[in-house]
């Protein structure tokens, strides 16, 4: 509420500001509004509205200068938080004016009338607004108020989607408001594929780090997510600026470690040490114990994993060609890496096809070279235990990559 009593005050003064022309005015009437303007703008409502009194008790006022006074009047009144004063001042001006005006007019109205909790008229002139080809940004925001101050979060969802779609149908991004007022409605309205839907769009036109934050966390909170994607979840925060946390970098060190990416282990540690994540307070030698054992199987890994490359190529299926592949990336040689991977997607006989392509997709990225078929993998993993997920998410991550 009281950002929408400073979003009625704002628009209240913006129309007085254009109006405070003293040189078209006689000096009993534009002296006092000038007064009664820099009064507004310093936050004295209750002097400005002394000094309005003040002009309007000029005698012989012309038609142009009694309009004047009124407008000075509303936005004078709202500052000082009678709105009462300032709705009567408002609906005065409405009448004598046309056009365009009018839905200003209109929209300063349902403004002041929102500020004084009396929404049923509040959106009525809104709606006036509108109707007069009002289409500002600053009315869509008290509309969006109005509506979801009423509880029929169905009619914002309507609404806000109508307002996506037409933006998308014209080839522009949709407002970051409208995807989020959609994404609360159906929330609100238990449509939790339409919210996914939706802060899916959030994510590829809005990429934030709060909104990809967000939805990360609902993510590995999933039914029927799979506890093996932990670390390509991880993956995917620390590639968004959203792994941040001491126990974050150590769990996701331990993983890669685990899963036999022992390059990956010590990138991973690397950055926490850089990001003074790690190596500080009382766990300190931990950390570096965890360190010293990523270098040590770095070092293994990559004196032994061309031999092993070598040992996968004989094998009749291939996992571990998809395995070694995948690790090749992870330590700097993706071409060499997506080569094997290929080839162990192409022997068959997986455990987990899907996840194989995941792995495809990702080489694909890292190598920097692929983005466009990377892409085109990575929206093609399927699955319900949280691989398609992942493989839509990098998908949508690259595409927001310069």
């Amino acid at each position: 509420m009281k950002q929408l009593s400073i979003l009625a005050a704002t628009l209240l003064l913006a129309g007085a500001a254009t109006l405070v022309q003293a040189q078209a005015l006689r000096p009993e009437v534009g002296k006092p509004l000038q007064q009664a303007y820099d009064l507004i703008k310093a936050g004295k409502g209750k002097e400005a509205l002394a000094k309005v009194r003040e002009a309007d008790g000029a005698p012989n006022k012309t038609a142009a200068e009694s309009l004047q006074i009124e407008r000075m009047r509303a936005a004078a009144a709202q500052r000082a938080g009678d709105n009462a004063t300032a709705v009567q001042a408002l609906e005065s001006v409405y009448g004598k004016v046309s056009g365009a005006e009018q839905g200003q007019i209109a929209e300063q109205i349902a403004g002041a009338y929102a500020a004084a909790r009396d929404n049923a008229k509040a959106n009525q002139w809104a709606q006036k607004a509108a109707a007069a080809g009002n289409n500002s940004a600053s009315l869509k925001q008290l509309q969006a108020y109005l509506q979801g101050a009423s509880g029929d979060f169905s009619a914002v969802a309507k609404d806000a989607a109508a307002a996506v779609a037409a933006a998308e149908q014209a080839g522009k991004r949709p407002e970051e408001g409208d995807l989020l007022r959609l994404a609360d409605a159906q929330s609100r309205t238990g449509n939790h594929g339409g919210q996914a839907a939706t802060l899916e769009k959030l994510l590829y036109n809005y990429p934030k780090k709060d909104y990809w934050a967000i939805y990360l966390a609902r993510l590995r909170s999933k039914s029927g997510f799979s506890d093996r994607f932990s670390l390509d979840l991880m993956r995917l925060k620390l590639a968004t600026g959203t792994l941040s946390k001491t126990d974050e970098f150590m769990e996701m060190s331990q993983l890669a470690l685990q899963a036999g990416y022992p390059a990956e282990g010590k990138a991973i540690v690397d950055k926490g040490f850089a990001a003074g994540a790690l190596g500080t307070g009382a766990e300190a030698e931990r950390h570096k114990r965890l360190r010293d054992l990523a270098i040590k199987q770095d070092t293994e890994g990559k004196a032994s994993i061309d031999q092993r490359a070598a040992a996968a190529l004989a094998n009749k299926d291939g996992n571990d060609l998809v395995q070694i592949g995948y690790a090749y990336a992870t330590m700097g040689q993706a071409d060499k890496g997506i080569a094997l991977i290929e080839q162990g997607i192409a022997k068959g006989s997986l455990k987990r096809p899907e996840d194989a392509k995941l792995r495809l997709g990702l080489a694909l990225l890292q190598s920097g070279k692929h983005k466009a078929k990377a892409v085109q993998v990575l929206r093609s993993v399927q699955g319900n235990d949280g691989a398609a997920d992942l493989g839509r998410l990098w998908a949508l991550y690259a595409q927001t990559q310069g």
